[in-house]
């Protein structure tokens, strides 16, 4: 997990010890935004001043706006709230970050972590544990949801025990990214212009993807997509 310098904060996490944490709240559904924003903006401590639909909007917002906090989604268009997480660790270390989500999923909990995140919340307990998960954002202190504890710990002796390792990521980030944008229908020229990367570039992802996976064509790339929770069905 990226390691984060504590920034001077008050009893509840507040930056600076006075102003409320500025939040970035990102999820592709409004009434869910609506939702989690009438929850945080309920405290004193904490204030959401950007949103954004996609995970690729998240990275932009998070650049221009001032913010000490980001609250993603996993399941985005354009760019999931995992590959976000990568991109704001890189580009902007001192971001908080917190996955929220319906996903219940040691994998997906892995790979938050991987990716920079410092607390993952499920959306159905959201009224209960997500204000006390930023605060601890806030504090440099992880926040995993009760209960997954026991069951993450539990998963892993028991993979100990019959010889097998943790999960491994079968593509790089890049080549995820590419599926993602593959499996949502973009064209090699809108997959190059949204990366930055060339069209060649692009199809060699795409080629990559296809060996590596054992895949035939966009068609069971996009079944793969859905598989992996890159994109809903």
């Amino acid at each position: 997990m990226t390691s984060v310098p504590p920034m001077p904060s008050g009893p509840d996490g507040q930056p600076g010890g006075g102003r409320p944490t500025r939040v970035l709240l990102a999820d592709d559904h409004t009434l869910v935004r609506r939702g989690v924003r009438l929850i945080l903006d309920g405290e004193p401590d904490l204030s959401v001043v950007a949103e954004a639909g996609d995970g690729a909007e998240a990275v932009a917002r998070a650049r221009d706006t001032d913010v000490d906090l980001a609250v993603l989604d996993i399941a985005m268009p354009r760019m999931t709230g995992l590959q976000a997480a990568r991109e704001l660790s890189r580009r902007l270390p001192d971001l908080r970050i917190l996955i929220l989500t319906m996903y219940d999923n040691e994998q997906y909990f892995f790979e938050a972590l991987k990716a920079g995140a410092c607390g993952y919340v499920l959306k159905s307990v959201a009224d209960r544990d997500l204000v006390e998960a930023c605060r601890a954002a806030m504090r440099d202190e992880p926040f995993i949801y009760p209960g997954a504890e026991t069951a993450l710990v539990r998963t892993y002796l028991e993979r100990m025990r019959r010889g097998e390792a943790l999960p491994v990521r079968t593509v790089t980030d890049r080549e995820e990214e590419v599926l993602k944008l593959v499996a949502e229908g973009h064209t090699t020229k809108e997959i190059a212009e949204l990366l930055y990367i060339s069209a060649k570039t692009v199809e060699s992802h795409r080629a990559n993807l296809l060996q590596k996976l054992g895949l035939r064509d966009r068609l069971e790339l996009t079944r793969y997509a859905i598989r992996a929770g890159l994109i809903e069905p």
